[in-house]
């Protein structure tokens, strides 16, 4: 092996080292002992490695894997969601466990920062692991950064929940199981387009990293708030964004507490709208996506998930379907002029379900992006319905 070689599966695997070094050391972390810190790295590492053994052999053992060109849509994702995604979630909670079980992890800060650091140590060790079996390809090289942020996400979104289960002093039976399967069920799709798909579907990852940015920053600001906003527990909707007004974005809690129910009944009404208008908006965004690229002359026939340079044209589409649902969220919220979220939310949400069976009865392949970006969808529609919220 040459040192070009040993530079490409080596170097990757270097920068979750590096991103875990600098977490420790612009942290809380930074004030406690770094044994507990390297420890849990060094744990997630060599969970990582025994995962990438046990699935290497039961990939020999059953002819199956993650890759649907080699073994078809059906057993990939069988092998997929049954062994892969869960056996890297428990490595990982495994990696971790001893962090928690310490008296130095206190509430949700720790629980973020050690499940990303066991995260890091995981990545490193399957990247390392999977570019030295793969020595060339510049796809794999791709792969592995894309499936980086990933492991750190989805492992913080249950750290999150064993955080606040140690701060209230409650057994993380409590809420850790549901953050466990949510994430590694997220996780899991987001493995099935990196590394099971072709070439073209990593296009799709773009809006799936930029959302999980989105939701990392909004978290890391929540998790770092100490002023705590005046109009908390007012009666009135939380302050929020508005179109014209301050640019700060809403905090977690104040989400949340739009989202619940509040002394007014739920209107039925407006949730059957708001699922019509939703629809109706994918529609017309989807039809202006094509007439502008008719308009520039892209070619829709030529997308190939197997050759990147084709997927332009299915990037258009994206694009034009998921600015659908900011719209509609704003327009639900602004002509119904209720005081919570709950409403174009719920009406959302049934729109993404009625698509979602409706690919699943013509072309069920597709169903599995519309299972992934399911969330992001939801998530454009709630942040324009808070931007169309009645003002206080």
């Amino acid at each position: 092996m040459t040192v070009l070689e040993t530079v490409r599966w080596v170097a990757p695997a270097v920068v979750p080292a590096l991103l875990a070094g600098t977490l420790v050391a612009r942290s809380e972390l930074r004030h406690e002992p770094r044994t507990l810190a390297i420890g849990t790295y060094v744990l997630g590492g060599a969970a990582g490695a025994v995962c990438m053994l046990l699935t290497n052999l039961a990939s020999r053992w059953s002819g199956l894997d993650v890759r649907s060109s080699l073994v078809g849509e059906g057993p990939a994702l069988l092998f997929l969601f049954c062994l892969v995604a869960p056996l890297g979630e428990v490595s990982k909670v495994a990696a971790m466990w001893p962090a928690f079980l310490s008296h130095q992890f206190q509430g949700r800060k720790d629980g973020v920062a050690y499940s990303a650091l066991a995260a890091l140590g995981f990545a490193s060790a399957q990247a390392a692991l999977t570019l030295h079996a793969h020595p060339v390809g510049s796809i794999w090289l791709a792969r592995e950064l894309l499936a980086l942020p990933a492991h750190v996400f989805f492992a913080v979104f249950w750290g999150y929940a064993l955080g606040r289960a140690k701060r209230a002093r409650r057994r993380p039976t409590s809420i850790f199981p549901v953050a466990w399967i949510v994430a590694t069920a997220s996780h899991g799709l987001y493995t099935h387009i990196v590394y099971g798909r072709g070439p073209g579907a990593l296009v799709g990852v773009v809006p799936l990293l930029l959302a999980m940015a989105g939701v990392a920053w909004v978290a890391g600001r929540d998790l770092t708030r100490v002023v705590v906003p005046q109009n908390a527990g007012a009666g009135g909707p939380p302050s929020r964004v508005s179109v014209l007004g301050r640019a700060e974005p809403p905090s977690l809690e104040a989400v949340r507490d739009a989202l619940r129910r509040r002394d007014q009944p739920i209107k039925l009404r407006w949730i059957l709208v708001g699922a019509l208008v939703t629809v109706g908006a994918m529609v017309a965004g989807l039809t202006a996506a094509i007439a502008f690229g008719h308009w520039i002359h892209v070619d829709f026939s030529v997308v190939d998930e197997h050759d990147a340079a084709t997927t332009a044209p299915l990037a258009l589409l994206g694009v034009g379907l998921l600015t659908a649902f900011p719209i509609s969220g704003f327009l639900v919220a602004r002509a119904s002029n209720v005081p919570t979220l709950l409403e174009p939310a719920i009406g959302a949400a049934l729109a993404i379900a009625a698509v979602c069976i409706m690919l699943g009865l013509m072309a069920p392949i597709a169903l599995v992006f519309a299972f992934a970006f399911s969330p992001i969808a939801f998530g454009l529609s709630c942040a324009g319905a808070w931007a169309g919220l009645p003002t206080t």
